[in-house]
C-alpha cells in the first residue's frame, strides 16, 4: 500500500525513510521501482546478517547459483501448477503472459531473493496463518508480505511505507497502529499482521474480488475506483488493469509469481536460507519499567543487535514503560535467564541510568614520550537528553566529539531522543546541564461579557496564539467559570 488508501471520508497518506547500505558492493537501498527496492533491501539485510562471518563475496556467490541445476520447466507446466493452487484458493491465479514474465524474471535474475524468503518463512507464515484463519481471510495472503517487504520488518519503501505489511503512517494510525517516540508499532510482526487482516478483509468487502482487492492495498481504493470507471465499470482486476497505475498494474502479478515459486520452489531445486532463530526457539518477557537493551546485553551476554534485529518496533535500544508492558522477544533460553533475573536487571539500570552521579573510570595508557605505563582517570557522565538537544551541541558541553559519543552509546547516527540517557566520557569536570523546568501554565476563569477576543486582548495574547493553547474550546460558546489557559 504506497499510493493512497480511503474510506468514505477518511483520505490517508504515507512517510518515508532510508536504509544505509552495508558496504559499497551493496546496492542501493531505496530503488526508484518500489518491487525492486523492497528486493533489494531484503536482499541487503541479509548480507548484513551474514557477511561478518562468512563474507559478502561468498553470500551473493552462493545466492546466485542453482544447486543442482534448474530443470527447464515449460509456459504449459506453470499454468498447469497455477491450475492446481487454483483448485484450492479463492483467488483467481491467472496464467497468462504476465504471470509467466514475473515467474521467469524471478528464476533468471532474482532466485536469491526466493531462497532468502524461503529461509525466512518459518519465523512468520505459521503466525500469519493464525490471523489469516482468525479473519476468515485465505491462506495464500502469507504470500502478500513477501513482495510488500521481503519478510523484513525493517524494510521501507521510498514514499515511507514500513514493516512485514508496508503500511503508511496514517494508515497504520488508523488500524490502531502506535507510533511515538520510542515505538512504531507497523514493525511489530503480530500487531501489523492484525492491522493487515482487518484492511484486507474491507477491501474484500468493497469489491467482492481478491485481485480488486489486491490492487487496492497497493494503490489505495480511490485509485481502483478511478480505474474502475476509466475502463466503462468492468468489474475484474484484468479488465481494469491498464488504467491502474504503472506500479499496481505489475502488483498482482508480482503476487501470482510469489504464490507460485514459494509453492513449487522444490520443482526448481531452490534450496532455502537459514536463518538464525527459527519461531518455534523464540520467547518474550514483559517488563513493568523501562529498560536499555544494553543493560540486558551486559548482564546475560546477548548482543546488542541480535536483540535489536529480533524486537524492530523498538526505535532505540530502550524498552519503555508501558500499560500494558512492553514485551521483549528472543530465545528461550535468554528469556528465561532474563526471567530468574529480573530484579538485578532493574538494580543494574538503577545504577546506571537512575542517577545524575559522576562516575570515576580508571583508564591504562602508554606515555608518548617515555613509554612508560600511566594511570589516567576519566570523568563518566551520563546525559539525559532534554528537549532542544542535538548530539554536536551535547559533545560540545563535554569537551568530546560526536563521533565519541555515538561509540560510546552504540548508536549509528546522530539521532538522539528526549529522556535518552548517553554515556559519556571526559577527563573534564563538567556540570551537567540541568533539566529546564516545566513551563507554568496560566488559566483565566471567564468573566460574564468575556469574549474570546476579548480575552486574548487583555492578556496580550493573539487570538491565534490562543486558540493553539485551547484547542478543544468553543469559542463561540464560552460559559461562565469556564477555564481559558493564556500561557
Amino acid at each position: 500500500m504506497r499510493l493512497r488508501f480511503s474510506f468514505c471520508l477518511m483520505l490517508l497518506y504515507f512517510s518515508t525513510s532510508a536504509q544505509q547500505d552495508l558496504s559499497s558492493k551493496i546496492s542501493d537501498s531505496l530503488h526508484k521501482d518500489p518491487f525492486l527496492n523492497t528486493i533489494e533491501q531484503s536482499l541487503d539485510l541479509f548480507y548484513k546478517d551474514y557477511a561478518a562471518d562468512i563474507g559478502l563475496d561468498s553470500i551473493q556467490k552462493e545466492l546466485d547459483s542453482f544447486s543442482p541445476e534448474a530443470p527447464k520447466v515449460s509456459d504449459e507446466m506453470i499454468c498447469e501448477r497455477l491450475g492446481k493452487i487454483n483448485q484450492m484458493t479463492p483467488f483467481q491465479l491467472d496464467c497468462n503472459a504476465s504471470t509467466i514474465s514475473v515467474i521467469k524474471y524471478f528464476l533468471e535474475k532474482r532466485k536469491g531473493f526466493i531462497k532468502v524468503v524461503l529461509g525466512r518463512s518459518p519465523l512468520y507464515f505459521e503466525m500469519f496463518e493464525s490471523k489469516l484463519s482468525e479473519y476468515g481471510l485465505p491462506i495464500e495472503l502469507k504470500f502478500l508480505s513477501v513482495i510488500e517487504s521481503g519478510l523484513r520488518p525493517q524494510v521501507k519503501s521510498r514514499a515511507g511505507a514500513l514493516g512485514l505489511w508496508q503500511f503508511m503512517y496514517r494508515t497504520g494510525l488508523y488500524f490502531g497502529l502506535k507510533e511515538n517516540s520510542y515505538i512504531d508499532e507497523r514493525m511489530d510482526p503480530v500487531r501489523a499482521t492484525d492491522a493487515a487482516c482487518r484492511y484486507l478483509k474491507k477491501l474484500f468487502d468493497i469489491y467482492g474480488d481478491w485481485n480488486l482487492a489486491l490492487a487496492a492495498y497497493n494503490a489505495g481504493p480511490g485509485n481502483v475506483n478511478k480505474a474502475i470507471r476509466r475502463s466503462g465499470d468492468k468489474k475484474t482486476y484484468w479488465e481494469v488493469r491498464p488504467y491502474l497505475p504503472r506500479e499496481t498494474q505489475g502488483y498482482v502479478p508480482n503476487f501470482i509469481a510469489a504464490t507460485y515459486l514459494m509453492t513449487y520452489y522444490k520443482e526448481y531445486n531452490l534450496i532455502p536460507t537459514k536463518v538464525n532463530i527459527h519461531k518455534a526457539h523464540i520467547d518474550t518477557f514483559c517488563f513493568k519499567s523501562g529498560i536499555h537493551m544494553g543493560t540486558i546485553s551486559k548482564v546475560i551476554d546477548w548482543p546488542l543487535e541480535d536483540i535489536k534485529a529480533l524486537n524492530p518496533v523498538f526505535k532505540s535500544t530502550f524498552i519503555p514503560k508501558s500499560d500494558p508492558p512492553f514485551c521483549l522477544s528472543g530465545p528461550h533460553k535468554k528469556i528465561t535467564l532474563i526471567a530468574g533475573i529480573e530484579d538485578s536487571l532493574m538494580s543494574l539500570e538503577h545504577s546506571i541510568y537512575g542517577t545524575d552521579e559522576v562516575k570515576i573510570k580508571q583508564v591504562y595508557v602508554m606515555d608518548s614520550i617515555t613509554g612508560d605505563t600511566i594511570t589516567k582517570s576519566l570523568n563518566v557522565y551520563y546525559h539525559k537528553v532534554q528537549s532542544g538537544d542535538l548530539l554536536k551541541n551535547v559533545a560540545n558541553h563535554y569537551g568530546v566529539t560526536p563521533e565519541k559519543i555515538m561509540s560510546w552509546n552504540g548508536l549509528k547516527t546522530s539521532n538522539i531522543y528526549i529522556g535518552q540517557h548517553l554515556r559519556i566520557e571526559t577527563e573534564k569536570k563538567v556540570t551537567p546541564p540541568k533539566p529546564k523546568p516545566a513551563p507554568i501554565r496560566k488559566y483565566y476563569s471567564v468573566r460574564s461579557g468575556d469574549t474570546f477576543g476579548h480575552i486574548a486582548e487583555k492578556h496580550r495574547v493573539s487570538q491565534s496564539k490562543l486558540r493553539k493553547l485551547n484547542p478543544r474550546i468553543n469559542i463561540n460558546r464560552l460559559s461562565i467559570g469556564q477555564k481559558i489557559r493564556i500561557r
